[in-house]
């Protein structure tokens, strides 16, 4: 596997027949819940975990999503997602780079990128970070080429 940077969060999924559609393969739908499962794993291992975002009453939420499906996965594949976070402002604005591999041959599956942006959760207006998410987020953060 050619990871596009260096020493990704990685997190493990098999595709079953429920992720399967009528064209044979991993629906594109699921994709998006497995980034978000990576992204949580991600999160958790680093010492934010959605507990922790509803006892400040601030998350880091979806303002942008691209997705880009090179190939598709089939039942029984297992996908290696590699996730990290490329940007992180300290304000508002966080940047999360995606990668996934079908584990038997190494092929690239997906390529995705979100940018996020800090709410409160209360309101589901933008917020400016608490101090904990930049002191656990920015350290975490790998420059593309870098």
């Amino acid at each position: 596997m050619q990871w596009d940077l260096p020493n990704p969060f990685i997190h493990r999924v098999r595709v079953s027949a429920e992720h399967v559609d009528g064209l044979h393969h991993a629906n594109n739908a699921e994709y998006v819940r497995w980034c978000e499962a990576t992204a949580w794993a991600h999160s958790a291992a680093l010492g934010l975990d959605v507990i922790n975002y509803q006892d400040l009453d601030r998350g880091m939420a979806i303002r942008h999503g691209q997705y880009d499906y090179i190939l598709a996965a089939k039942e029984a594949n297992e996908l290696v997602f590699g996730t990290w976070l490329t940007e992180v402002d300290g304000r508002l604005n966080m940047t999360r780079h995606f990668q996934v591999f079908r584990a038997a041959d190494g092929a690239l599956v997906l390529r995705a990128q979100w940018r996020l942006v800090c709410i409160e959760l209360s309101s589901g207006r933008p917020k400016r970070m608490p101090a904990i998410f930049k002191e656990i987020y920015s350290p975490a953060v790998t420059a593309p080429g870098g």
